[in-house]
């Protein structure tokens, strides 16, 4: 099964702080920079960034695992110096018929192709109420999508894209002071929602936003999206030594907290 993890922001990533817990994945510049793009009555709009922590990601990763619950325990045992961190578990895939695709390729066999000249942008397909529905679009808008997909990486414009199942199966995992919480969804917050997201390669963000305009959306009623710009790899935080001997110590406090637990289960007869 796949799972997409997303790390909310918080204001130590709006200051460009980077979770090391996200490599190899995709972590995002501040909203600073990023874009809105609203489109009402047919007509669209744009507002710029900076926008409020709460309502955004600052990075996102795919991961492999056999059920929400091996999931849950990966994103348990990241960094736990990374207080006040929460990361949000989503069942990858959305309704219908659509397919998502990456480095791997696509189900008819086009693989994306990095240009180094170009900048990554991420295209946010911001949620609504349909799409915490899970409402599934009409077959022939699905197989355009799957069209346009296809097509955009053979151009070499498109790196990769996925959809996201709806909150009622998500689960956030909070860190803070060396422990970790769990809480289920659905979330009701729908517009700090992310329903999908494509990864563009662009000469500009003028460049990206024209792509995502054109996109052809499932419904043609009002959709918000949102372009950020992706930190190269070179970009990224190094996990230094400091850090990692900062982890071993939470660990151990972690592991000591659970067997004291464990054995005052054990002496009350649980």
């Amino acid at each position: 099964m796949e799972f997409m993890i997303l790390r909310r922001a918080n204001q130590s990533t709006e200051r460009g702080q980077q979770p090391p817990a996200l490599e190899p994945g995709t972590f995002l510049k501040p909203s600073t920079e990023a874009v809105r793009l609203l489109r009402r009555g047919g007509e669209w709009s744009q507002l710029h960034g900076p926008f409020a922590p709460r309502e955004l990601v600052a990075g996102f990763t795919l991961i492999e695992a056999a059920s929400k619950e091996d999931a849950i325990e990966q994103v348990r045992w990241w960094p736990l110096f990374d207080s006040g961190a929460v990361y949000e578990i989503r069942d990858a895939g959305c309704a219908g018929n659509c397919h998502g695709f990456d480095e791997r390729g696509t189900v008819e066999g086009n693989v994306p192709r990095r240009d180094e000249a170009l900048t990554r942008y991420v295209i946010f397909i911001r949620s609504d109420a349909g799409a915490e529905a899970d409402l599934v679009p009409p077959p022939e808008v699905i197989d355009r999508m799957n069209a346009y997909n296809e097509d955009g990486v053979r151009q070499g414009v498109l790196l990769a894209g996925e959809g996201l199942k709806a909150t009622a199966t998500a689960t956030r995992v909070h860190f803070a002071n060396s422990k970790t919480s769990v809480v289920d969804g659905p979330f009701t917050e729908v517009k700090e929602l992310i329903a999908g997201y494509w990864m563009v390669q662009a000469a500009s963000m003028e460049e990206a936003i024209a792509w995502a305009k054109v996109y052809p959306y499932p419904g043609d009623g009002d959709l918000t999206l949102e372009i950020r710009e992706a930190c190269e790899r070179i970009a990224h935080q190094e996990f230094t030594p400091e850090m990692r001997a900062a982890e071993e110590r939470l660990r151990a406090e972690l592991l000591e907290t659970e067997l004291r637990e464990a054995f005052k289960k054990k002496a009350r007869g649980g």
